[in-house]
């Protein structure tokens, strides 16, 4: 079934687990992510990137999921990831996502609370969830969602009380050491800081950069304040290196290889959903 947001995470926040959020592009990836969700009893979020909006529209991947998950008792919900862009955001909304990122964290912060606050009356009106942003990830090799010139500016804790207090938005995704992509050396991830964000916010939290972050790591996360969790850049890699594997074999009908994609990524979600914990969805 389709729910927003708020659906899943709140009870992620309150019992101490997280709800993976993992990216879709194609047919094949939303594929993989549900089955995950339902091998596993365990309810999934179907990021959508606006960068991939070349691949498909946002009334295209909607529908797609809407028919994938609307008839299973599984939560699905469908999220617009990382977009800085308001009318694509409005438009998301539009389309019966259940859940969009508004990323305004290149921007001042007033701007940022502003832009976020107008986008939160108008998806709030409609039954959807919002998650923002503040401070900023560094880009890690492999990464397909920052900049080689992004900074690492991690998140003020005094900030974002007063961010959520302005804006009354859903979710928060925070900086904390975390990188988009694989690490290029050992990850100092900043507990302290989000300890303190936890307590001032009193909100879901998510943690972006989940590829490669150590298990120890995210189960500290989690027990102060991380409710959702993004997984992009492990699964891409890892589906790319089971085809290329594949092809290097033998040379398959382009049938069996796009069938097998769904499996590859079905398997790198299976190994993050049993990381993050919580209760089987029906339970």
């Amino acid at each position: 079934m389709l729910v927003n947001l708020n659906t899943v995470i709140h009870d992620a926040y309150a019992k101490k687990y997280a709800v993976g959020s993992f990216n879709a592009y194609n047919y094949e990836t939303v594929k993989g992510i549900i089955e995950a969700g339902i091998e596993t009893d365990k309810p999934v979020i179907v990021a959508f990137g606006a960068k991939y909006l070349e691949n498909m529209s946002l009334e295209t991947v909607s529908a797609l999921v809407k028919s994938m998950a609307e008839n299973i008792p599984l939560p699905v919900c469908l999220h617009l990831d990382h977009c800085s862009d308001m009318d694509t955001v409005f438009r998301a909304i539009k389309a019966g996502f259940g859940s969009v990122m508004y990323d305004g964290s290149g921007l001042p912060f007033e701007e940022n609370a502003q832009n976020t606050k107008e986008i939160c009356r108008a998806a709030h009106a409609c039954g959807i969830s919002v998650e923002a942003e503040l401070g900023s990830l560094a880009s890690g090799s492999q990464s397909h969602e920052g900049q080689d010139s992004d900074q690492e500016a991690y998140t003020s804790p005094m900030e974002a009380k007063l961010f959520v207090d302005m804006t009354k938005v859903d979710a928060l995704a925070v900086s904390i050491g975390t990188v988009h992509g694989f690490y290029k050396g050992t990850p100092n991830i900043r507990i302290d800081i989000l300890q303190d964000i936890n307590e001032l916010a009193r909100i879901p939290l998510v943690l972006h950069g989940g590829s490669g972050t150590p298990e120890e790591t995210i189960e500290k996360c989690i027990r102060n304040g991380i409710a959702k969790i993004n997984v992009n850049t492990e699964i891409s890699s890892y589906a790319v290196d089971q085809s290329a594997a594949l092809l290097s074999e033998k040379r398959p009908h382009f049938s069996v290889l796009s069938l097998k994609q769904s499996g590859y990524v079905k398997d790198v979600v299976k190994k993050y959903i049993s990381c993050f914990g919580g209760m089987a969805a029906g339970s």
